[in-house]
């Protein structure tokens, strides 16, 4: 039998196990239409809201992210890199890469990535990242299928669609999930900085 994880993604959950300056400050709301909207425009690089459900989650292309309440991994993440504006596109194949790396830190799992922002585990997908760039910045949405079972997953989707509960049998801490993803893209983040400019 499956359980979801609730309020795993609370402040007093998260924060704690943050080891960088990404997810500071940080910001947890129950349902939104889509965390990519509640960035404001002053806030500051490494500022993170994360979000139990959103209503209208949207991918790349204007695509729709399903995502029932309590089982994935939603946020956005404020950037304000000092590259060619040119070079920001890039940013997406970053975040992904970082997630797949902390997918399989916390699983086991092998995810492969499917240019330009899809993370899947045995074609199917699990995971995407969207990146805005607006007003001076880019918000860096991210989108996990945590804790789905079979019967919530979206059926109405470009590509067939898994969860980590479902490739693990186990449910994940989404938190962690988070956490680790948000230290292995700091790094990386800085790394392609360095090597952009």
């Amino acid at each position: 039998m499956y359980f979801a994880v609730t309020d795993s993604l609370l402040p007093e959950t998260v924060e704690p196990r943050l080891r960088g300056r990404f997810g500071r400050p940080y910001e947890y709301v129950e349902s939104t239409a889509s965390t990519q909207l509640l960035l404001a425009p002053d806030a500051p690089e490494g500022a993170l809201v994360a979000s139990g459900e959103q209503t209208a989650g949207r991918g790349r292309l204007g695509r729709r992210w399903l995502a029932p309440a309590g089982t994935s991994l939603l946020c956005s993440l404020q950037l304000r890199p000092t590259v060619p504006s040119g070079r920001l596109p890039e940013l997406t194949g970053v975040a992904a890469r970082a997630c797949a790396a902390a997918i399989a830190a916390l699983t086991g799992l092998e995810p492969e990535l499917k240019f330009p922002n899809d993370v899947l585990i045995g074609g199917r997908k699990v995971a995407g990242v969207l990146a805005e760039a607006r007003e001076g910045r880019v918000v860096l949405g991210l989108g996990v299928n945590v804790n789905l079972t079979p019967e919530r997953l979206p059926l109405e989707v470009d590509r067939p669609a898994t969860s980590l509960l479902v490739e693990t049998g186990r449910e994940l801490d989404r938190a962690e999930l988070l956490a680790d993803w948000l230290k292995r893209l700091e790094r990386d983040y800085d790394a392609w900085l360095s090597a952009a400019r």
